[in-house]
């Protein structure tokens, strides 16, 4: 029944002209911010340990910054329902799509993506490839009308949601990849606790990270590019790729992982209220071999 609520609903919002969709994202903001204080704490105290070195005054702007870009995402995630081709190619640009095309020509690949800018706009990119198709891996959600209300915007430009379970599966039974295909794997989450890690240095924690991408990519020497994401101005994106594995190397384990944690750190870093920092990111503690004596990073 949620979905038969929520469809139309969003549908109409996402017909609503751009900037009444924005005054109404303001109004989003305000909620969350100001009245629920949507997970206030869990933002706070990760800002201060990802960022030791910033002042009160600039982590409160940038506190400011990001649930006013949460709330133009839940809009723009919303947008989707009845956003046109046309509008999305304007929207969302992916800036050297040429390029990571020819260096996978006839190849499956990885796009290595994470929770920073507007995520559900990067579903677009079935609209600029002619080679391959688009499977987006996701986490089924528990409410069977979310899922697939999120299922269905995430297909409407032609891409195919895949749950995380069915690509492992796939991928398990499977002598060879799926041909031609484009995996846009979200990489950022906090994966099970696995106390041998790796335990990589990221945002001025011992950070655990999936391997599920790095495990895949080298099953099948699948290349795996790293997405770039810049927020030109609200409601509108740009992507690039850069490749951060050939698909051929010799690499140690973790290391594709270490590339990936790498460049999410200097994105983030340079606009750090894009990135999801009301995710409870840091659950665990990493065991006492990986501690540095003289972390100092804040603790609830």
């Amino acid at each position: 029944m949620s979905f038969y609520f929520i469809y139309p609903l969003a549908y109409l919002v996402g017909l609503l002209p751009y900037k009444v969709q924005f005054l109404l994202s303001d109004v989003f903001r305000f909620m969350l911010y100001k009245v629920f204080k949507y997970r206030l704490g869990v933002v706070r105290m990760n800002l201060r340990n990802s960022f030791p070195e910033k002042g009160p005054e600039e982590l409160h702007q940038i506190e400011v910054n990001y649930y006013k870009h949460l709330a133009d995402v839940f809009l723009e995630t919303i947008s989707l329902t009845s956003v046109t081709r046309a509008h999305m190619l304007e929207r969302m640009q992916f800036i050297n799509t040429d390029q990571i095309e020819q260096a996978t020509e006839g190849r499956s690949w990885i796009a290595a993506m994470a929770h920073y800018g507007s995520w559900e706009y990067t579903s677009s990119y079935s609209l600029h490839t002619s080679h391959h198709k688009v499977l987006g891996v996701y986490r089924p959600l528990a409410d069977k009308g979310f899922d697939r209300f999120y299922s269905l915007i995430r297909s409407r430009f032609g891409s195919v949601p895949v749950p995380m379970k069915g690509i492992a599966r796939k991928a398990i039974r499977a002598k060879e990849p799926l041909k031609e295909v484009a995996i846009a794997l979200i990489a950022d989450q906090n994966p099970p606790f696995a106390p041998k890690g790796p335990w990589i240095d990221f945002l001025n924690h011992k950070t655990l990270f999936f391997l599920g991408m790095e495990k895949l990519a080298l099953k099948f020497h699948m290349p795996v590019a790293f997405v770039h994401i810049d927020k030109v101005k609200r409601g509108y994106y740009r992507a690039w790729f850069e490749l951060i594995y050939d698909g051929q190397e010799a690499v140690e384990n973790g290391e594709i992982t270490r590339r990936y944690a790498q460049r999410l750190e200097a994105m983030i870093r340079r606009r750090p209220e894009l990135w999801v920092w009301s995710h409870r990111r840091w659950k665990y503690e990493p065991p006492k071999e990986y501690c540095d004596s003289e972390d100092k990073s804040v603790r609830p």
